[in-house]
Parts: C-alpha cells; structure tokens; sequence
C-alpha cells in the first residue's frame, strides 16, 4: 500500500510541474470536459490497395466523395451542376487544374478570389468538429496565421468585419499567392475530412506503385494506423534480408509485371537475374524466363525454410523431392499429377539435396539481396510500416486485422504452438506481432524465415491459406488449384462467431465490429461485404485493375462518423486527365451498415476515455493544492 501512496505522490509531482497553479488546471479542465462534447472525427477504412496509386490518389482527393457532399449541402442552391463539378476538381487537383486554368487564360484577379472565399466558407463548415489548437496542426506550415485569421472573421455579421475579410482575400491575389493559399486550404479541407485513415493491408504487387503510396503517406497523414496484409509482409522480410522473401518478392513482381517498382522505384537491378534465365530458358522472353528462375529459388529456398521451421507445418509445399524426372509426374498427397513441363535446368536430380542453389543462384540471390538491404526507399517504407502498423488494432470499438482469425470447424479458436508455447485468439495475434518486430531489431535467420510463414502460411493470421504456387504453375488439372483455408472465411457470417471475437480482444460485443480485407468480394455474383448482420465488414473490393472484372466494382471505403457507418462502393473511378478535362469525379454507391440513435462524441472514443483519465489526475492535483499537500507555485 505504501508503494502504491508513493508512486501516486510521484505522478502529482510530475503533473504539478506541467500545471504548477491552480489557474493552469482550471483552464485545462475547462478545455477538456467541453472537448469531450465535440462530435467524434470521421475514419476511412481502406484495405488491399496494390499498388493501384491513380485509383487511391483521386479516392483521398476526394475522400470517398465526402468533399462532393460538403460542396453539394453548402453550395448546392447557390451553384450549378458544372460549377460544383469544376469547383471539386480544383480541390482534388489543386495544381494541376489551376495550370489548365491559366492555359485558358481564365485565372483573373476575381477568379482567385471568388474561389479563395468559397474554400474559406467551406473550411467554416467542415471544422466545427475541431478545437482550435488542432486547426493549427492541420493547417499547412507557414500558411496557418492567416488561413486561420480568414476561419475567425465574420463578413456576414459585420461592415467591418466584412471589408477586413475582403481585403484578405484581396492581398492574397496582389502578392501573386492566390495558387499557394488555394493548395493550402485543398490540403486542409482533405486533413479535415479524413481524420483518421485505417488501411487493413496489402499496399503492395499487382500494380506498380506501392512506393508512392507509400510516399504519399509518409508525407501527407500522421492519424493513420496500417494492419500488416501478407503482401506486406514478405516485402517486409526481404528487405531485412530474408532471401526466401526477397526470391518472393521478385518473382511476384515479374510475376504481375510490375518490376519497374524494384528497378525505379527502389533502384534494385533484374539485369543479372534476366542474365542468368535468358542462358537456362533461351525460348522464353526474358521476363518470363526471369519469372521461372525466380520461382525455382524460391522452391528452393522454402524447402530449406521448411525443413528448418517444422512448427510453420508447411510441409504440403515441399514437392521438389516428390518429382519423378522419368515419367513427368510430381506425387501429391499419395497421387500423381502430370507436369506440364520437366524444363527444370537448375534442378540436379541426382544431388542428395534438391533443394540446394546451385553456385549461380547462390551469386544472383545475394546480390539481390544486397541490393534490397541497399535502397534507402524501401527501407524508408518499412520502416514506416513497422512504426504505423502491427498484426491488428483495436480502435474505437473496432476490430481491424487484414485476413482472419485462426479458428477450428467449430468456430473455437484455433491453438499453434511456437517456441514450445501455445497460442490462440488475441495471445497468437500478439506473439505474430512481437516476433514480426523481432525480425526487425534482430535479423536472425529463424525470425527471417517467420515473416516468410506469415506471408503464405496456412496458420499465419495474416494469410490463412495454404498457397498452392507450384500446382499453379506446372499441373494443368484445376482442382488441385484450390487453397485450402482457414474455417474463419465461412464463418465469419455468424454473429455468435463475431461476438466471440470482439469478446476475445477485450470488445464490446454489443457494440463492436470487425474489419478485414484480403478476400476480394464478388459483388457480380451476388455476394455482400457486410457480414453477421453489420458485426463484420469485408473491405477488399478490387482495387487491382485485374480484379476489376471479377468483383465488379474499384474497390470500397467504410467511414464511421458520428452517425454510424456506411460503405461506400466504387463502381468508377476517374483518371487525373479525364478528372481535369471533363471534371469527373467518382462514381461510387452508398450503403448503410449502422445508423446510431445518437450523435457519437470525443467521449465515445478510445481518445475521450484518455481525456476522462486526464481529468482525474487534474482533479486530483487540483484537490492537492487545496489542501496542502503540494503547494502550488504563484
């Protein structure tokens, strides 16, 4: 009991150092109850990006089409169609339409101001759900003294106020700053209506510009958490030098084509490799010949990998040692399938070990390794993924994690043994994020080989299938194509089954809801992302281009506001050129996952239960002072 008296006398004397009067508590006190009452800020829930950066870019320009309904309620009685339309493209592409303005030669002095005053009215409207002191951090760096003295004024209510307002506007355009003060207010407005972004994985492969997401991010969102995706993470592993995920890594790249994110995007070579498969497979053009060699050291470094790690329990996938050279077949499971083809010219069938490089895919691998460790870019973006994201969060009521949550046919969560422990639930969550980041500092081999398991693993939480790659890629016969998965995609419909979850990682059932992604959602053929009635909401809905024509639409964005829920469904989504030629935006259709009966507050949030704790140690100090316990400072 003493201990607990003296630790708490210790916190009071380092919170009176931060209000040594009993004036600096009052004020703080006053800031913090009315901060609780403001509404609570509105969250974007994005999930398998892929590296479509045009598709993301115009959907954060816009925000989901939050922009458009905040320019339609304040403008729409006062603007046409095409002016509202023109008005929106020059918040979403604030340069790049002032540029077509001015080739038009329609950038007037009362052009700047006309639109100048619109973004000022609409910046009013879109900030009463913040305080003060945050309008200032949102604000543009050297903009906000009078961006904010523009938010403070009153034209309507005033002669004065409204020719001080006037002149405002008016000296921004004398100083030839009316383009730089129009960006600031787009940055703004964009910085308002998204105030936290939720991304539930997989930024990367399939399209090409992963790392200008990523660069985006870095640069334009500090409120924003990342939830690992499996195509995450094996980028992850190789750029700590993992050489099975670096082997992965390339081979997906050249896999869908993309290599220009390894060469310009992250300045790592594929000439020796090119090299190198042009002499094995002489036939084949040199992208595909690369993509064969690739996977073959791939085969060949999982092996090893599995060999080493029997608790990842991936054995299924090691069919290198169950080809027979003479009849063309590879055994599995007990049957015997036919190859497509046995042009395998790096494989020694008469080595005690099929699974060793040989001395040139030994020369090529490490050199790609070093190259990986090399680019500064990439370790940037990893570094940022780990500093932003984990295995899953828990914000607001609501559970986020990219694929699922281990569970048995019953829906009983599933036990895995590691390292002679044995995880379930929301312990096997945290053990895959402790050991991720241990990976990070440590950069053994063992904890390499994890982040591996954890991009295909058929236990991993973050993939929850077991990779068929091989059958994919040699056997012609579609059924053994199929990748088994974990029984969490076919329950996942079930309330009791989300309840048990929510339970699991300390929600409330009653209340909560569970986001993923990873499994894109066939809306063509009927089937719909919101699952167990609006307890569990599935978010990948194609943003790739290739899955396009199989989802039926561009993807999806929930937004939790102070009313409820709703996702958004992106049927089409417009290109920056056609976005500035004809002022299309995106066309995307609304659907409501949960009304509330009341407006959600700050003190509904995760951040309001901070507040009220901050305000019970204030209390506290406060009563300290009064009494005499700590004296307060004049």
């Amino acid at each position: 009991m003493k201990q607990d008296y003296d630790f708490a006398a210790s916190l009071m004397r380092i919170l009176s150092e931060k209000y040594p009067t009993k004036e600096s508590i009052y004020e703080k006190l006053i800031y913090l109850q009315s901060r609780l009452s403001l509404p609570k800020g509105t969250e974007h829930f994005m999930s398998d990006l892929h590296g479509e950066y045009d598709l993301f870019l115009h959907i954060i320009n816009n925000c989901s089409g939050v922009i458009h309904e905040k320019v339609d309620y304040i403008f729409g009685d006062l603007l046409g169609e095409e002016e509202i339309a023109e008005f929106c493209t020059l918040i979403y592409y604030p340069k790049e339409k002032i540029t077509q303005i001015k080739a038009q030669q329609r950038d007037t002095p009362a052009w700047y101001r006309k639109n100048l005053a619109r973004l000022v009215r609409l910046a009013k409207f879109m900030s009463f759900k913040y305080p003060s002191f945050k309008m200032r951090e949102l604000i543009p760096n050297s903009y906000e003294t009078v961006i904010l003295e523009l938010l403070n004024t009153h034209p309507e209510s005033d002669e004065a106020q409204k020719i001080y307002y006037e002149k405002l506007l008016s000296s921004i355009v004398e100083i030839n700053s009316g383009a730089d003060f129009i960006h600031a207010f787009t940055v703004l407005l964009k910085r308002l209506a998204i105030h936290r972004l939720h991304l539930v994985g997989d930024f990367f492969d399939r399209g090409d510009r992963p790392d200008a997401i990523l660069n985006l991010l870095m640069n334009y969102f500090e409120a924003v958490d990342i939830q690992w995706g499996n195509h995450d993470v094996v980028w992850m592993g190789a750029a700590l030098g993992s050489e099975v995920c670096i082997a992965a890594v390339v081979r997906n790249s050249l896999h869908y084509n993309n290599t220009d994110v390894l060469e310009r995007g992250y300045g790592i070579s594929l000439r020796p490799l090119t090299v190198f498969a042009s002499k094995l497979y002489p036939d084949e053009n040199p992208l595909r010949a690369a993509e064969l060699a690739s996977l073959m050291m791939m085969f060949k470094l999982e092996g090893q990998m599995i060999r080493r790690n029997p608790d990842f329990k991936m054995d299924s996938r090691l069919l290198l040692d169950k080809i027979n050279f003479d009849e063309g077949t590879v055994s599995i499971n007990g049957q015997s399938y036919q190859l497509k083809t046995m042009n395998f010219p790096t494989l020694d069938r008469n080595s005690d070990d099929i699974y060793r490089l040989t001395a040139e895919e030994h020369e090529i691998i490490s050199g790609l390794r070093e190259n990986f460790l090399a680019s500064v870019n990439l370790q940037a973006h990893v570094d940022f993924l780990y500093k932003k994201g984990g295995a899953y969060t828990c914000h607001n009521g609501t559970l986020l994690f990219h694929a699922n949550v281990p569970l048995n046919d019953d829906g009983s969560f599933k036990k895995i043994s590691f390292e002679g422990e044995t995880f379930s639930g929301k312990d096997y969550f945290d053990y895959v994020d402790r050991r991720a980041r241990r990976a990070y500092f440590d950069r053994n081999l063992e904890d390499l080989d994890f982040m591996y398991f954890l991009w295909c693993g058929l236990l991993s939480p973050i993939a929850g299938r077991e990779f068929r790659t091989f059958e994919r890629a040699f056997i012609d016969d579609k059924e053994i194509h199929k990748e088994p998965a974990d029984p969490y995609y076919n329950l996942i419909d079930d309330v009791k089954i989300c309840d048990a979850i929510l339970t699991e990682f300390g929600l409330d059932p009653e209340r909560g809801h569970i986001v993923n992604g990873h499994v894109p959602v066939r809306v063509r053929q009927g089937e719909s992302p919101i699952k167990a009635g609006g307890k569990a909401v599935v978010i990948d809905g194609g943003f790739s281009t290739p899955y396009h024509e199989k989802t039926g639409i561009s993807g999806y964005t929930l937004i939790s506001n102070s009313r409820g829920f709703r996702l958004l469904r992106h049927q089409k989504i417009a290109d920056v050129k056609l976005a500035l030629a004809e002022n299309k935006d995106i066309e995307s259709t609304a659907e409501t996952v949960e009304i509330l009966s009341r407006h959600m507050t700050v003190g509904d949030t995760d951040h309001g239960q901070g507040i009220r704790d901050e305000i019970i140690g204030l209390h506290k100090l406060l009563l300290a002072y009064q009494n005499g316990t700590i004296q307060p400072k004049n």
